[in-house]
């Protein structure tokens, strides 16, 4: 007590003795003094909570740990079962009462039913601060699972090269988020596109894309000058030539060669008379469609619907619908082969040039041969659902209402012939040859000497070294390109006698042949010369499929995603083959490593 008044006494007296000083202090902040002392308490609180930690974890032993690991563990495969079949979490009404505590929690529920150890350690029976069900440890796992999957494509490409496909798409909320998928080639010469991330951008202008693409990228230590082949779509902030994204990349790096969509035109324009191939289905839908329309025309709740049902009705029952339905589905039908071939995510650019060269045959094809037969199946069409076919003798008038004086008078069978079904192909066929610039159609052109068809019948040495010097020159030095030209020799040597290398269809095989018989240790110029051709992107159907995998997921229930929350659930189902390689006890780990947990996961406890 005599130490305590003293205490205080010596207290007081500081004070009286420097009243001004107090002054002062009260009111600009505390003095060094009392900042020494705050300090010095939360070391001291500090300290007590690292022994009350370290006492914990001397009393935790093998069984309550294992107990930790099992409740964390059962989280963990409940948020990746919602996350691979895209169902919500949350429920409405999460509380103890509820008849339906959300997806995430009901399907603990139900495994615990089924597992006596794992209803002794999750929901009631886990600690009420540390039960690891609440939504924030779901984010946390998920984010954790997309990390990974993340690091595991980072891995895959290593320092190969690589192309970025990049497409955007309005969500459910109004946003415009831009999808980022990789185009490389792994080390077993398969060609892998994966989903890499989302993000979401303010602003869809060219710039502000760039930025945001070369963040995701530097963020993952993948370096824009590594990027040899860029895929978008016909935008002009993606495409455009002088101010697009593809110029922007290109202005960075010259090699990154821009390849438009093969399949993103193809793909709008397939509607679902494209499908109807076979002439009796397609009769089919034609009658069925009738006779709806009838329905609604006898029946109709009201005198509009009933007479647009009866304007619609008449415009399929003539002969102009009928004529354009027949020759939309002999051109869709030519183009549909292509397009579910440009959509597979293994296509290579040379296969997709040769199917888009037959493409552009058959509709010469078509264009030159077909208005006879197109004709006769016409007039069947229409002799057997009695529809008035013009006489294609009499002269075509323009436009409704009295005859018109016309300068060049032409038949009616001029007018279909000429300017329905000859200018519909010519644009088809006039579409597919503007579909490259003229140094990708060189590129490709030269990269077909490369091409295992036919035991090698394309191979041409001079041809594979004028691609290297004309478009690849700055991933060969000087030295490598006289190399290259002495590989290309002692193979074309090999092939002829090597039957591993016979009966080879595609570049992408003659890879994997490379990489399986080791061949690529030999001819190491060769293998990244085919990689190189491999990486460069056929189309975005990567990127649509994203968005389509969006759509299931950011539905009008959860319209208030999170933007991290989106991205990592979309990394999580789309890359599901890779997620459900992970190994359980990694997962663990790495959740226990974020932060201090109050349970704890391994025998040694290290406070972070």
């Amino acid at each position: 007590m005599d130490g305590q008044r003293s205490a205080r006494g010596r207290g007081r007296g500081s004070r009286q003795a420097h009243p001004q000083g107090d002054e002062q202090g009260s009111a600009t902040g505390p003095t060094q003094g009392q900042e020494n002392i705050e300090v010095n308490q939360m070391a001291t609180a500090v300290n007590r909570m690292t022994d009350i930690l370290e006492r914990l974890a001397e009393r935790q032993g093998p069984v309550p740990v294992a107990k930790n690991r099992l409740q964390l563990q059962v989280s963990i495969d409940a948020a990746k079962w919602c996350a691979f079949q895209v169902v919500a979490f949350r429920g409405h009404d999460e509380s103890l009462d509820s008849n339906n505590r959300g997806n995430f929690i009901e399907l603990i529920k139900h495994v615990s039913s089924y597992n006596e150890k794992v209803a002794a350690v999750v929901l009631d029976n886990a600690p009420r601060n540390a039960s690891y069900t609440s939504p924030t440890i779901q984010k946390e796992i998920l984010s954790i699972g997309s990390s990974k999957i993340q690091k595991y494509i980072r891995e895959e490409i290593s320092n190969s090269k690589f192309s970025i496909l990049v497409d955007e798409a309005q969500d459910r909320s109004k946003r415009e988020p831009v999808a980022i998928v990789l185009r490389f080639v792994d080390k077993q010469g398969y060609i892998r596109e994966r989903f890499f991330d989302i993000v979401h951008v303010h602003k869809t202008n060219s710039l502000t894309l760039k930025k945001e693409i070369c963040d995701v990228l530097s963020r993952h230590n993948l370096s824009v000058q590594n990027i040899c082949g860029q895929g978008y779509d016909g935008a002009s902030n993606m495409g455009g030539e002088w101010n697009g994204l593809q110029a922007l990349f290109i202005q960075e790096c010259p090699y990154a060669y821009y390849i438009h969509c093969f399949a993103h035109r193809l793909v709008a324009r397939a509607t679902r008379i494209a499908e109807l191939i076979a002439i009796d289905e397609l009769e089919t839908e034609y009658e069925d469609i009738c006779s709806v329309l009838i329905d609604v025309i006898n029946y109709g709740n009201t005198s509009t619907q009933r007479s647009e049902a009866d304007r619609v009705y008449d415009f399929m029952t003539s002969f102009d619908f009928v004529l354009v339905m027949h020759m939309m589905r002999d051109i869709l039908g030519f183009a549909q082969v292509l397009s579910q071939a440009l959509q597979c995510k293994s296509q290579d650019i040379l296969n997709a040039l040769k199917l888009v060269s037959i493409t552009k045959d058959r509709l010469q094809s078509y264009r030159d041969n077909g208005w006879n037969e197109l004709f006769t199946n016409v007039k069947a069409f229409c002799d057997a659902r009695n529809t008035e076919m013009p006489d294609m003798n009499v002269i075509y008038k323009a436009g409704r209402g009295r005859i018109r004086k016309q300068n060049d008078p032409i038949t009616m069978e001029h007018h279909y012939r000429i300017d329905v079904f000859l200018a519909t192909v010519d644009s088809q066929i006039l579409e597919m040859k503007n579909r490259f610039k003229e140094d990708v159609i060189e590129l490709l052109i030269l990269s077909s000497a490369l091409h295992p068809k036919d035991n090698f019948h394309a191979f041409n040495i001079e041809q594979i070294c004028q691609l290297t010097n004309r478009f690849y020159s700055a991933d060969f030095t000087d030295k490598e390109k006289l190399h290259l030209r002495t590989q290309l020799e002692l193979f074309q040597i090999e092939f002829s006698c090597n039957s591993q290398l016979h009966n080879l269809s595609s570049l992408q095989e003659f890879c994997q042949v490379l990489a399986k018989t080791r061949k690529s240790m030999c001819y190491t110029l060769i293998d990244r010369l085919i990689r190189l051709i491999l990486t460069l992107p056929v189309s975005t159907a990567t990127t649509e499929r994203a968005f389509s995998a969006m759509k299931i997921i950011k539905t009008c229930l959860r319209s208030r995603m999170e933007e991290d929350f989106l991205a990592n659930s979309m990394i999580m189902y789309i890359e599901k083959e890779i997620a459900r390689t992970f190994d359980i006890n990694s997962i663990i780990d790495d959740f226990d490593k974020i932060k201090s947990r109050l349970a704890q996961f391994h025998m040694s406890h290290t406070v972070k």
